[in-house]
Protein backbone atom coordinates (compact mmCIF):
# COMPACT_ATOMS: atom_id res chain seq x y z
CA UNK A 1 0.00 0.00 0.00
CA UNK A 2 1.02 3.69 -0.68
CA UNK A 3 0.04 6.89 1.08
CA UNK A 4 -2.26 7.21 -2.11
CA UNK A 5 -4.09 4.26 -1.86
CA UNK A 6 -7.66 4.17 -0.23
CA UNK A 7 -8.37 1.71 2.53
CA UNK A 8 -12.29 2.35 2.17
CA UNK A 9 -13.81 -1.47 2.64
CA UNK A 10 -17.46 -1.00 2.19
CA UNK A 11 -20.97 0.88 3.07
CA UNK A 12 -23.26 0.73 5.65
CA UNK A 13 -25.90 2.04 6.71
CA UNK A 14 -26.62 4.88 9.58
CA UNK A 15 -30.55 3.43 10.27
CA UNK A 16 -28.41 0.33 11.14
CA UNK A 17 -24.38 0.16 10.73
CA UNK A 18 -24.75 -3.78 10.92
CA UNK A 19 -26.45 -3.60 7.12
CA UNK A 20 -23.31 -3.49 5.03
CA UNK A 21 -22.40 -3.40 1.25
CA UNK A 22 -19.42 -3.83 -0.96
CA UNK A 23 -18.09 -0.98 -1.88
CA UNK A 24 -19.34 -1.14 -5.73
CA UNK A 25 -20.96 0.23 -6.65
CA UNK A 26 -21.60 3.32 -4.93
CA UNK A 27 -25.48 3.88 -3.67
CA UNK A 28 -26.58 6.85 -4.72
CA UNK A 29 -30.28 6.80 -3.59
CA UNK A 30 -29.55 5.61 0.09
CA UNK A 31 -29.90 1.98 2.10
CA UNK A 32 -32.07 0.19 0.21
CA UNK A 33 -32.85 -2.30 3.37
CA UNK A 34 -33.21 0.02 6.23
CA UNK A 35 -34.95 2.85 4.24
CA UNK A 36 -39.27 3.40 4.85
CA UNK A 37 -41.25 5.39 2.63
CA UNK A 38 -40.98 8.47 5.10
CA UNK A 39 -37.41 8.32 6.23
CA UNK A 40 -34.52 7.42 3.65
CA UNK A 41 -31.60 6.45 5.90
CA UNK A 42 -27.94 7.63 4.19
CA UNK A 43 -25.14 4.80 3.65
CA UNK A 44 -21.81 5.74 4.81
CA UNK A 45 -17.98 4.55 3.70
CA UNK A 46 -16.09 1.93 6.12
CA UNK A 47 -12.35 1.91 6.50
CA UNK A 48 -9.64 -0.86 7.66
CA UNK A 49 -8.90 1.62 10.39
CA UNK A 50 -6.09 -0.72 11.46
CA UNK A 51 -4.11 -0.07 8.34
CA UNK A 52 -3.82 4.03 8.82
CA UNK A 53 -0.56 5.23 8.19
CA UNK A 54 0.43 6.53 11.62
CA UNK A 55 2.05 9.11 10.58
CA UNK A 56 -0.90 10.17 8.35
CA UNK A 57 -1.96 13.30 10.53
CA UNK A 58 1.44 14.54 11.23
CA UNK A 59 2.88 17.33 9.53
CA UNK A 60 5.97 16.50 7.40
CA UNK A 61 7.50 18.26 4.28
CA UNK A 62 6.80 17.23 0.75
CA UNK A 63 3.03 15.65 2.01
CA UNK A 64 0.57 15.83 -0.90
CA UNK A 65 -1.73 19.38 -0.60
CA UNK A 66 -5.83 18.75 -0.48
CA UNK A 67 -7.51 14.78 -1.06
CA UNK A 68 -4.11 13.24 -1.85
CA UNK A 69 -3.09 13.66 1.65
CA UNK A 70 -6.05 12.01 3.32
CA UNK A 71 -6.49 9.58 0.65
CA UNK A 72 -6.53 6.61 2.74
CA UNK A 73 -9.39 7.58 4.54
CA UNK A 74 -11.28 8.78 1.59
CA UNK A 75 -12.79 6.47 -1.36
CA UNK A 76 -10.96 5.97 -4.31
CA UNK A 77 -9.90 9.11 -5.77
CA UNK A 78 -10.43 8.16 -9.57
CA UNK A 79 -11.00 11.30 -11.33
CA UNK A 80 -8.55 13.87 -11.24
CA UNK A 81 -8.27 16.76 -8.87
CA UNK A 82 -8.18 20.46 -9.22
CA UNK A 83 -6.11 21.61 -6.04
CA UNK A 84 -9.43 21.71 -3.69
CA UNK A 85 -9.26 21.61 0.26
CA UNK A 86 -5.74 23.03 1.82
CA UNK A 87 -7.94 26.25 2.44
CA UNK A 88 -6.67 28.68 5.18
CA UNK A 89 -8.29 28.89 8.72
CA UNK A 90 -8.08 33.06 8.89
CA UNK A 91 -7.81 34.70 12.90
CA UNK A 92 -10.76 36.54 13.24
CA UNK A 93 -10.80 37.54 17.06
CA UNK A 94 -9.54 36.04 20.31
CA UNK A 95 -10.17 32.44 19.92
CA UNK A 96 -12.27 32.80 16.46
CA UNK A 97 -11.35 31.05 13.48
CA UNK A 98 -12.44 31.69 9.76
CA UNK A 99 -12.31 28.05 7.53
CA UNK A 100 -12.21 29.83 4.80
CA UNK A 101 -14.06 27.32 1.60
CA UNK A 102 -13.93 30.22 -0.54
CA UNK A 103 -10.58 29.06 -2.03
CA UNK A 104 -11.36 26.10 -3.76
CA UNK A 105 -11.40 25.86 -6.99
CA UNK A 106 -14.51 27.17 -7.79
CA UNK A 107 -14.57 29.13 -4.96
CA UNK A 108 -17.14 26.72 -2.63
CA UNK A 109 -16.91 24.04 -0.55
CA UNK A 110 -18.57 21.74 -2.92
CA UNK A 111 -15.54 21.10 -4.82
CA UNK A 112 -14.61 18.30 -1.00
CA UNK A 113 -17.34 16.34 -2.54
CA UNK A 114 -17.21 16.42 -5.93
CA UNK A 115 -13.90 15.12 -6.14
CA UNK A 116 -15.06 12.08 -4.50
CA UNK A 117 -18.74 11.91 -6.35
CA UNK A 118 -16.87 12.47 -9.48
CA UNK A 119 -14.45 9.44 -8.95
CA UNK A 120 -17.12 7.06 -7.63
CA UNK A 121 -18.80 8.28 -11.44
CA UNK A 122 -15.22 7.57 -13.36
CA UNK A 123 -15.27 4.49 -11.03
CA UNK A 124 -18.35 2.92 -11.80
CA UNK A 125 -17.66 3.27 -15.61
CA UNK A 126 -20.41 5.87 -16.34
CA UNK A 127 -19.90 8.16 -19.35
CA UNK A 128 -21.99 11.12 -17.57
CA UNK A 129 -23.23 12.70 -13.92
CA UNK A 130 -26.07 14.75 -13.44
CA UNK A 131 -27.17 16.65 -10.63
CA UNK A 132 -30.10 18.66 -9.19
CA UNK A 133 -28.50 22.27 -8.22
CA UNK A 134 -29.03 26.27 -8.72
CA UNK A 135 -25.97 27.22 -6.76
CA UNK A 136 -22.93 26.13 -5.57
CA UNK A 137 -23.07 22.08 -6.32
CA UNK A 138 -23.95 22.24 -9.91
CA UNK A 139 -20.71 24.43 -10.68
CA UNK A 140 -18.62 22.43 -9.01
CA UNK A 141 -19.75 18.94 -10.67
CA UNK A 142 -19.45 20.85 -13.88
CA UNK A 143 -15.92 21.83 -13.25
CA UNK A 144 -14.80 17.94 -11.92
CA UNK A 145 -16.88 16.48 -14.68
CA UNK A 146 -14.62 18.23 -17.45
CA UNK A 147 -11.41 17.25 -15.51
CA UNK A 148 -12.48 14.14 -15.52
CA UNK A 149 -13.65 13.98 -19.12
CA UNK A 150 -17.44 13.23 -18.39
CA UNK A 151 -20.44 14.67 -19.76
CA UNK A 152 -22.90 16.44 -17.35
CA UNK A 153 -26.47 17.45 -16.94
CA UNK A 154 -27.05 20.30 -14.49
CA UNK A 155 -31.11 20.55 -13.49
CA UNK A 156 -31.26 24.52 -12.33
CA UNK A 157 -34.03 27.07 -12.07
CA UNK A 158 -34.10 30.10 -14.13
CA UNK A 159 -33.11 32.30 -11.29
CA UNK A 160 -29.57 30.73 -10.82
CA UNK A 161 -26.61 33.37 -9.68
CA UNK A 162 -24.60 34.93 -13.00
CA UNK A 163 -21.47 33.49 -11.43
CA UNK A 164 -22.79 30.16 -10.99
CA UNK A 165 -24.50 30.01 -14.72
CA UNK A 166 -21.30 31.40 -16.19
CA UNK A 167 -19.10 28.31 -14.33
CA UNK A 168 -21.62 25.46 -15.88
CA UNK A 169 -21.66 27.36 -19.17
CA UNK A 170 -17.60 27.69 -19.35
CA UNK A 171 -17.79 24.18 -18.63
CA UNK A 172 -19.39 22.36 -21.24
CA UNK A 173 -22.19 21.32 -18.85
CA UNK A 174 -25.68 20.98 -20.67
CA UNK A 175 -27.90 23.35 -18.53
CA UNK A 176 -31.62 22.50 -17.88
CA UNK A 177 -33.84 25.07 -16.36
CA UNK A 178 -36.91 23.94 -14.71
CA UNK A 179 -39.16 24.41 -12.37
CA UNK A 180 -37.79 23.00 -8.82
CA UNK A 181 -40.31 20.44 -7.91
CA UNK A 182 -39.13 19.33 -11.52
CA UNK A 183 -35.49 18.30 -10.89
CA UNK A 184 -35.77 15.34 -9.29
CA UNK A 185 -38.43 12.93 -10.99
CA UNK A 186 -36.25 14.79 -14.46
CA UNK A 187 -33.19 13.76 -12.60
CA UNK A 188 -34.30 9.95 -12.15
CA UNK A 189 -35.54 9.54 -15.82
CA UNK A 190 -32.33 11.02 -16.94
CA UNK A 191 -30.01 8.35 -14.52
CA UNK A 192 -32.50 5.58 -16.39
CA UNK A 193 -32.35 6.79 -19.56
CA UNK A 194 -28.79 8.00 -20.55
CA UNK A 195 -26.90 5.44 -17.02
CA UNK A 196 -25.84 8.95 -15.81
CA UNK A 197 -24.56 8.82 -12.47
CA UNK A 198 -26.17 11.09 -9.99
CA UNK A 199 -24.19 13.03 -7.77
CA UNK A 200 -27.08 15.25 -5.98
CA UNK A 201 -30.25 13.83 -3.71
CA UNK A 202 -33.18 11.35 -5.31
CA UNK A 203 -34.61 10.30 -2.16
CA UNK A 204 -38.17 11.74 -0.25
CA UNK A 205 -35.54 12.75 2.90
CA UNK A 206 -32.00 13.40 2.26
CA UNK A 207 -29.54 11.19 2.07
CA UNK A 208 -26.95 11.88 -1.28
CA UNK A 209 -24.50 10.18 -2.37
CA UNK A 210 -23.06 7.55 -0.41
CA UNK A 211 -19.38 8.38 -1.19
CA UNK A 212 -19.93 12.40 -0.60
CA UNK A 213 -19.44 13.18 2.61
CA UNK A 214 -15.88 11.55 2.78
CA UNK A 215 -15.06 14.71 1.47
CA UNK A 216 -16.00 16.91 3.86
CA UNK A 217 -14.13 14.93 6.69
CA UNK A 218 -10.95 17.00 5.16
CA UNK A 219 -11.80 20.19 6.43
CA UNK A 220 -11.97 18.30 9.94
CA UNK A 221 -8.37 16.60 9.47
CA UNK A 222 -6.98 20.17 8.34
CA UNK A 223 -8.32 22.07 11.29
CA UNK A 224 -7.00 19.30 13.43
CA UNK A 225 -3.89 19.69 11.80
CA UNK A 226 -3.11 23.62 12.37
CA UNK A 227 -5.57 24.19 15.44
CA UNK A 228 -6.21 20.98 17.02
CA UNK A 229 -9.61 19.80 18.25
CA UNK A 230 -11.46 23.27 18.66
CA UNK A 231 -14.38 23.89 21.32
CA UNK A 232 -16.54 24.03 18.48
CA UNK A 233 -17.56 24.00 14.93
CA UNK A 234 -20.37 26.30 13.52
CA UNK A 235 -21.11 25.26 9.96
CA UNK A 236 -23.87 26.80 7.63
CA UNK A 237 -26.43 23.63 6.83
CA UNK A 238 -28.85 22.95 3.96
CA UNK A 239 -29.25 18.87 4.03
CA UNK A 240 -26.36 18.60 6.38
CA UNK A 241 -24.02 16.69 4.32
CA UNK A 242 -20.97 19.25 5.55
CA UNK A 243 -21.84 19.17 9.11
CA UNK A 244 -21.74 15.55 9.10
CA UNK A 245 -18.38 15.14 7.29
CA UNK A 246 -16.83 17.84 9.75
CA UNK A 247 -18.31 15.54 12.65
CA UNK A 248 -17.41 11.93 11.03
CA UNK A 249 -13.73 13.60 10.66
CA UNK A 250 -13.50 14.75 14.09
CA UNK A 251 -15.05 11.11 15.41
CA UNK A 252 -12.42 9.30 13.14
CA UNK A 253 -9.25 11.23 14.76
CA UNK A 254 -11.00 9.80 18.00
CA UNK A 255 -11.35 6.15 16.88
CA UNK A 256 -7.64 6.58 15.75
CA UNK A 257 -6.38 7.53 19.07
CA UNK A 258 -4.71 10.89 17.62
CA UNK A 259 -7.15 12.68 19.94
CA UNK A 260 -9.52 12.35 22.22
CA UNK A 261 -12.45 14.24 21.71
CA UNK A 262 -14.96 16.19 18.95
CA UNK A 263 -15.71 19.53 19.39
CA UNK A 264 -19.25 19.75 18.98
CA UNK A 265 -20.85 20.85 15.76
CA UNK A 266 -23.57 23.12 15.32
CA UNK A 267 -25.78 23.17 11.90
CA UNK A 268 -26.92 26.73 11.44
CA UNK A 269 -29.69 27.11 9.22
CA UNK A 270 -32.16 29.83 7.64
CA UNK A 271 -35.03 30.65 10.01
CA UNK A 272 -37.21 30.43 7.05
CA UNK A 273 -37.18 26.52 7.08
CA UNK A 274 -34.68 24.50 9.16
CA UNK A 275 -35.55 20.25 8.84
CA UNK A 276 -32.47 19.84 10.90
CA UNK A 277 -33.79 21.74 13.59
CA UNK A 278 -37.38 20.66 13.69
CA UNK A 279 -36.04 17.24 13.14
CA UNK A 280 -34.06 17.37 16.20
CA UNK A 281 -36.89 19.25 18.32
CA UNK A 282 -39.42 16.27 17.36
CA UNK A 283 -36.84 13.56 18.04
CA UNK A 284 -36.97 11.83 14.69
CA UNK A 285 -34.67 10.91 11.53
CA UNK A 286 -35.54 13.24 8.79
CA UNK A 287 -39.05 15.73 8.18
CA UNK A 288 -39.57 18.20 6.05
CA UNK A 289 -40.93 21.89 6.75
CA UNK A 290 -42.56 24.92 4.81
CA UNK A 291 -39.86 27.02 3.73
CA UNK A 292 -40.48 30.95 3.48
CA UNK A 293 -38.39 33.51 1.05
CA UNK A 294 -34.09 33.96 2.09
CA UNK A 295 -31.46 35.69 0.53
CA UNK A 296 -29.91 32.72 1.56
CA UNK A 297 -30.77 30.70 -1.40
CA UNK A 298 -27.88 27.92 -1.07
CA UNK A 299 -28.97 26.59 2.32
CA UNK A 300 -32.82 27.07 1.83
CA UNK A 301 -34.38 23.62 2.07
CA UNK A 302 -37.96 21.91 2.76
CA UNK A 303 -35.96 18.50 3.71
CA UNK A 304 -33.87 17.39 6.05
CA UNK A 305 -31.87 14.22 6.05
CA UNK A 306 -30.61 11.78 9.20
CA UNK A 307 -26.56 12.77 8.45
CA UNK A 308 -27.79 16.19 10.54
CA UNK A 309 -29.08 14.64 13.17
CA UNK A 310 -25.90 12.27 14.35
CA UNK A 311 -23.95 14.53 14.05
CA UNK A 312 -25.44 16.85 16.36
CA UNK A 313 -26.53 14.13 18.53
CA UNK A 314 -23.15 12.76 18.94
CA UNK A 315 -21.28 15.74 19.48
CA UNK A 316 -23.48 17.34 21.78
CA UNK A 317 -23.82 20.21 19.36
CA UNK A 318 -27.28 21.97 18.09
CA UNK A 319 -29.75 22.98 15.26
CA UNK A 320 -29.59 26.29 14.92
CA UNK A 321 -32.21 29.01 13.31
CA UNK A 322 -30.53 32.38 12.23
CA UNK A 323 -32.42 35.25 10.38
CA UNK A 324 -30.86 36.81 7.70
CA UNK A 325 -30.70 39.75 9.46
CA UNK A 326 -28.21 37.78 11.33
CA UNK A 327 -26.62 36.03 7.97
CA UNK A 328 -26.57 39.73 6.65
CA UNK A 329 -24.27 40.95 9.76
CA UNK A 330 -22.22 38.17 9.87
CA UNK A 331 -21.69 39.09 5.86
CA UNK A 332 -20.57 42.32 6.66
CA UNK A 333 -18.81 41.55 9.50
CA UNK A 334 -16.99 38.74 7.48
CA UNK A 335 -16.31 41.68 4.61
CA UNK A 336 -14.23 44.22 6.89
CA UNK A 337 -12.20 41.80 7.97
CA UNK A 338 -10.89 41.04 4.53
CA UNK A 339 -13.42 38.18 3.04
CA UNK A 340 -16.16 38.20 0.91
CA UNK A 341 -18.61 35.78 1.64
CA UNK A 342 -22.27 34.69 0.05
CA UNK A 343 -25.22 35.11 2.49
CA UNK A 344 -25.16 31.75 3.03
CA UNK A 345 -21.92 31.26 3.66
CA UNK A 346 -22.38 33.57 6.75
CA UNK A 347 -24.79 31.07 8.23
CA UNK A 348 -21.94 29.67 10.08
CA UNK A 349 -20.58 33.15 11.95
CA UNK A 350 -24.17 34.34 12.35
CA UNK A 351 -24.94 30.83 14.72
CA UNK A 352 -22.29 31.98 16.54
CA UNK A 353 -22.84 35.20 16.83
CA UNK A 354 -26.24 34.41 17.81
CA UNK A 355 -25.24 31.84 20.94
CA UNK A 356 -22.59 34.18 22.13
CA UNK A 357 -25.22 36.88 22.43
CA UNK A 358 -27.05 34.49 24.67
CA UNK A 359 -23.89 33.44 26.72
CA UNK A 360 -23.76 30.01 25.33
CA UNK A 361 -20.77 28.35 27.31
CA UNK A 362 -18.82 26.41 25.02
CA UNK A 363 -15.80 25.48 27.43
CA UNK A 364 -12.32 26.41 26.13
CA UNK A 365 -10.44 26.06 23.40
CA UNK A 366 -10.82 28.08 20.08
CA UNK A 367 -13.75 28.33 18.12
CA UNK A 368 -14.20 27.75 13.85
CA UNK A 369 -16.89 29.18 11.74
CA UNK A 370 -17.38 27.42 8.57
CA UNK A 371 -17.33 29.96 5.65
CA UNK A 372 -18.73 28.13 2.44
CA UNK A 373 -18.52 30.26 -0.41
CA UNK A 374 -17.68 33.54 -2.60
CA UNK A 375 -19.82 36.32 -2.89
CA UNK A 376 -19.77 36.17 -6.46
CA UNK A 377 -22.42 33.29 -5.81
CA UNK A 378 -25.16 35.80 -4.70
CA UNK A 379 -27.93 36.07 -6.62
CA UNK A 380 -28.10 39.80 -6.02
CA UNK A 381 -24.88 40.21 -7.34
CA UNK A 382 -26.06 42.29 -10.68
CA UNK A 383 -28.72 44.17 -8.50
CA UNK A 384 -25.90 46.15 -6.67
CA UNK A 385 -25.58 49.31 -7.16
CA UNK A 386 -22.73 51.02 -8.11
CA UNK A 387 -21.58 54.90 -7.24
CA UNK A 388 -22.53 57.32 -9.89
CA UNK A 389 -20.21 58.86 -11.87
CA UNK A 390 -17.86 61.28 -10.51
CA UNK A 391 -15.87 65.17 -11.92
CA UNK A 392 -12.79 64.47 -10.85
CA UNK A 393 -12.35 68.41 -10.46
CA UNK A 394 -15.36 68.61 -8.14
CA UNK A 395 -12.89 68.26 -5.08
CA UNK A 396 -15.91 69.32 -2.61
CA UNK A 397 -17.95 65.42 -4.15
CA UNK A 398 -14.64 63.85 -3.43
CA UNK A 399 -13.92 64.72 -0.04
CA UNK A 400 -17.54 63.91 0.88
CA UNK A 401 -17.27 60.50 -0.32
CA UNK A 402 -14.06 59.60 0.98
CA UNK A 403 -15.33 61.01 4.62
CA UNK A 404 -18.43 59.05 4.00
CA UNK A 405 -16.79 55.71 3.43
CA UNK A 406 -17.83 52.95 1.39
CA UNK A 407 -19.66 49.68 2.67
Amino acid sequence: MTSRDSLATGQRSLGDPSVRFPLWPPLTAGCPVTSTETVSYPVEVDYAYDKVPADLFTTAPGRPRGHERWAPLLPPLHAPGLGEGGTPLVRFGDGLWIKDESRNPTWSHKDRINRVTVSAAVGAGAEGIVVASSGNHGASAAAYAARAGLRCAVLTSTDTPPAVDAFLRAYGAVVLPVPVDARWPLLRRIVERFGYHPVSNVTPTHTGHGFGPEGYKTVAYEIYAELGVPAAVFVPTGYGELLFGVWKGFAELVALGVTDRVPRVFGCEPAVGGPLAAAVRGGVPATRVPVGETAAYAISSSVGGYRGVVAVRESGGGALLVSDGEMAAARAELARGGMWAEVSAAAGLAGYRQQEAAGLDLGSGPVVCVSTSSGFKDRDLLASSGSAGLDPEDWAEVERRVEAGGG
